[in-house]
């Protein structure tokens, strides 16, 4: 007898980058017939097609936004940049509730230019955080902090480990601002899973943190950039079934989302690409 929670291919969510081949309408149309109920959107393609019509596209075709992708980018030293931070991520807030998802994934900003200065920069991020929190929860939203792999800590977000990410969060009450568990940015960190663990718990009311559960998998060599080189679930080194059977003893019962930047994917068909993902998350993540 079912105890009411979701199977876990029901709560497979692809997040849009992974087929960007796709448009918005496309992506919803091959999720339906793949299945797939919960969709990942950037900002971007939603501005380009409008946020309501993509609000209508996707609840017509019986699916759910997962996330929104991306608020942040808190790290600037001039006031004015600042303050184009903060209206900018007000205007994500709002796309995130019109869209009807309640997650709003930030990425927090790398070092200014000349910048030398880690804790200085993440206390930028714990301002904004304090300063958006409040305006966020009023429209049902959740500010979801993700820590990204360290190589990424210059240039792009100074938060890169799971223990940094909740040392903000919990700053500020747990309905306001959240954590991202993405497997591709923290594998490597052996303290992963005692900080799931502190993440954890069964509701925002009672302290749990995880506001998104996001795999893709580390293969080597990394390309030029390494922006673009996660890899397919199943062909790297990381162990996605542990890291879902983690985030799911620590109370997380929510989507679980692909988000892959690959650009061997996008070269492909995007109905073979989708029914590989779902077929590689069975046996790699079930």
């Amino acid at each position: 007898m079912s105890d009411g929670t979701p199977s876990l291919l029901d709560r497979l969510s692809l997040n849009q980058q992974t087929l960007r081949q796709w448009s918005l309408p496309e992506l919803a149309a091959g999720c339906a017939r793949a299945g797939v109920r919960g969709v990942g959107l950037w900002r971007a393609p939603v501005q380009e097609y409008g946020v309501a019509a993509a609000a209508r596209l996707v609840r017509d075709a019986g699916l759910r936004v997962t996330s929104l992708c991306r608020g942040g980018f808190f790290t600037a030293l001039d006031p004015g940049e600042r303050a184009a931070a903060l209206d900018d991520n007000r205007a994500a807030v709002d796309e995130a509730a019109a869209l009807g998802t309640d997650t709003l994934v930030l990425v927090s900003g790398g070092l200014p230019a000349g910048s030398r200065d880690l804790p200085g920069a993440r206390e930028r991020v714990a301002d904004a955080l304090g300063e958006l929190g409040p305006y966020a929860a009023e429209r049902g939203v959740r500010l979801a902090v993700e820590p990204l792999h360290p190589m990424y800590a210059a240039d792009r977000c100074v938060v890169s480990t799971l223990a940094q990410a909740l040392d903000l969060a919990e700053r500020f009450p747990a309905g306001q601002v959240g954590v991202v568990v993405d497997t591709y940015h923290l594998w490597w960190d052996d303290t992963v899973g005692a900080q799931i663990g502190r993440a954890g718990g069964t509701g925002k009311e009672n302290g749990a943190r995880i506001a998104a559960f996001q795999l893709a998998d580390w293969v080597t060599p990394l390309p030029a950039g390494v922006l673009l080189g996660r890899g397919q679930l199943g062909d790297g080194v990381v162990d996605l079934r542990w890291f879902r059977q983690r985030v799911e003893a620590a109370g997380y019962r929510g989507p679980v989302e692909v988000e892959i930047f690959n650009p061997a994917l996008w070269a492909r068909d995007g109905t073979e690409v989708l029914a590989e993902i779902v077929d590689r998350f069975l046996t790699h993540v079930g």
